[in-house]
C-alpha cells in the first residue's frame, strides 16, 4: 500500500524551489536521523546535537559550496530554483541551504536513489572534515 501518491515527472519538474526544499528538508533530516541512530547514539539530547551538526543551515551551506562543482546541469538548475525563491529570511546561508534542500527533494521525488545516496554520503563526509 502506497501511503503517498507519487507525482509524475512533469509535475515534479514544475514544482517551485520552495516546494522542493520543503520535501528535501524532511528527506535529509530523516536520512541524518537514521545515520545518527546507526552510529549508536540513542540519548535524546545527544541525538539532537549530533543531527544539528549535519542539518543546520550553516552545515548545509558548507555542504553545497563543496558539492556545487560536481552537480549535474539539471541539479544546478534545481539548486538555483531553490536558492532564488523569495524567502522571508534572506541570509546567504539560508538561501544556499534551501538550494541544497531543493536538490534533495527533487532527487527524492524522482526516485533517483543512487544519486541521492551519493550526495548524502558526501554531505556526511564534508560535515565530518
Amino acid at each position: 500500500m502506497d501511503l503517498v501518491k507519487s507525482l509524475n515527472e512533469h509535475d515534479i519538474k514544475n514544482l517551485s524551489g520552495a516546494d522542493l526544499a520543503f520535501i528535501g528538508d524532511a528527506c535529509y533530516e530523516l536520512y541524518i536521523r537514521n545515520y545518527v541512530l546507526q552510529n549508536g547514539i540513542t540519548k535524546l539530547g545527544k541525538l539532537h546535537d549530533e543531527c544539528v551538526k549535519y542539518v543546520s543551515r550553516t552545515s548545509q551551506y558548507k555542504i553545497i559550496l563543496k558539492l556545487e562543482p560536481i552537480l549535474t546541469d539539471e541539479e544546478r538548475n534545481i539548486y538555483h530554483r531553490g536558492r532564488n525563491y523569495q524567502y522571508k529570511t534572506r541570509t546567504q546561508e539560508y538561501i544556499h541551504a534551501s538550494g541544497f534542500e531543493a536538490i534533495i527533494g527533487y532527487l527524492y521525488l524522482l526516485k533517483r536513489n543512487e544519486r541521492l545516496e551519493e550526495i548524502f554520503k558526501k554531505a556526511i563526509q564534508i560535515c565530518n572534515e
